[in-house]
């Protein structure tokens, strides 16, 4: 059993140790004849191997511990974020070969035939990542196959309306009465002026001239602070090739960056989306407070600048220090969106609490469709109430405490 430590769950005492780790071993059935009850985070960890190890509804023919998850299940890349949390990273690596095997992965990866056949989704591709440092060598390209696909068809839904969006709502908050001659909008001016039609010198002597004001360098500055828990897995993909999609708007300057306990910028791989979700490692801990200390870090023009955060705000780190960090981000005039879930999945779980501090000092914090995207950052660029926008459309608004 030396292989098998778990450090910061089972008891000091050398015995009880040792019990407790055969009834982790030996399952559920093992606990009443052993008489070992297992405590809050040790059971966490028995669920986490239960989920992959116990017998499926058929039953195990050897009496061995059978896996029960499903490849594209959306509680698949969570339960490999959990394991991360739960067990050392030698233990990890083993449990994510098995799942690997038992999930049917490997064998769906070497089969082009049979990976035809498999409806992929955003939910298979987070366990295709969650997984890519375990990946056999010669099932890899095959992996990001799969990613490709997943992403391309995201790219065909949403990638268009984005751009419309965002370019509308850019042309909006830049138009101008007073512009440069080089910047009048002659159409929109002779339209507004038509009743200032002066017959005997057959011209219009316009009141008001239209234009649209050009600047050399972006006009807004975007950063999209993802949070790459288990939890948050299909967030993870969408927001990455979202991202993706406003990095090709010149008018905007997008960072991406992920973060668990962490913090990695992926800015330099938004040209391709495929790209920067290989470099995403799904699961582990969360520390908003280290990320929110990055943004502000990157943040050159608050009053110009979106920060849209990504995460359901369970912080492993200093809350304190977080929403301190939040609160100097508005307070600087960044508009500061939080997003608890970027998915069709439905209402999310997420900190109640940490959400209505936010909500309180003028966040908006709710979950979104990746359908709904483009409206969002459309709504945020021209600094119009994204609370009051998200309720409109019935989405999941945390409140702020009374």
């Amino acid at each position: 059993m030396t292989h098998f430590p778990f450090p910061h769950a089972l008891p000091t005492d050398p015995e009880e140790r040792r019990l407790h780790r055969w009834r982790l071993v030996l399952g559920g059935e093992a606990q009443e004849p052993m008489g070992v009850a297992l405590d809050p985070a040790a059971t966490a960890m028995d669920r986490a191997l239960r989920a992959l190890y116990e017998a499926g509804e058929g039953g195990a023919s050897d009496g061995d511990r059978r896996g029960g998850l499903a490849a594209s299940s959306p509680q698949v890349a969570r339960w490999l974020g959990d394991i991360r949390t739960y067990f050392p990273s030698s233990v990890v690596r083993v449990m994510q070969r098995d799942a690997l095997e038992r999930l049917g992965l490997q064998r769906m990866l070497l089969e082009p035939e049979l990976l035809a056949s498999v409806e992929v989704d955003v939910h298979l591709v987070a366990t295709l990542l969650s997984l890519g440092r375990v990946l056999p060598e010669r099932t890899k390209e095959t992996a990001r196959l799969v990613v490709r696909r997943v992403v391309e068809e995201i790219e065909r839904r949403l990638r268009e309306p984005l751009q419309q969006a965002v370019r509308g709502a850019l042309s909006r908050a830049t138009h101008t009465r007073r512009p440069r001659p080089a910047e009048i909008d002659w159409h929109r001016t002779i339209r507004a002026n038509l009743k200032h039609y002066q017959a005997e010198q057959r011209t219009i002597v316009p009141e008001t001239i239209h234009g649209t004001a050009r600047r050399r360098r972006a006009l807004r500055d975007v950063v999209l602070l993802v949070d790459q828990s288990g939890s948050m897995a299909t967030s993870v993909v969408y927001a990455g090739v979202l991202g993706a999609a406003l990095a090709s708007l010149p008018a905007l300057a997008t960072r991406m960056v992920v973060f668990d306990t962490a913090v990695v910028d992926l800015t330099d791989t938004l040209s391709d989306p495929v790209e920067l979700l290989f470099g995403v490692q799904l699961g582990g801990g969360t520390d908003i407070h280290r990320a929110l200390g990055y943004a502000q870090g990157v943040v050159r023009r608050p009053e110009d600048t979106v920060l849209v955060l990504i995460t359901d705000l369970y912080e492993g780190g200093d809350r304190d220090g977080m929403l301190e960090r939040a609160a100097a981000l508005v307070g600087a005039g960044v508009q500061v969106v939080v997003l608890l879930a970027l998915s069709d999945d439905g209402a999310p779980s997420f900190d109640a609490r940490n959400a209505a501090a936010l909500a309180a000092m003028g966040v908006p914090c709710f979950a979104c469709t990746p359908d709904l995207f483009p409206e969002l950052m459309a709504a945020a660029l021209e600094r119009r109430d994204v609370a009051a926008w998200a309720a409109e459309r019935e989405l999941v608004v945390a409140r702020a405490e009374a």
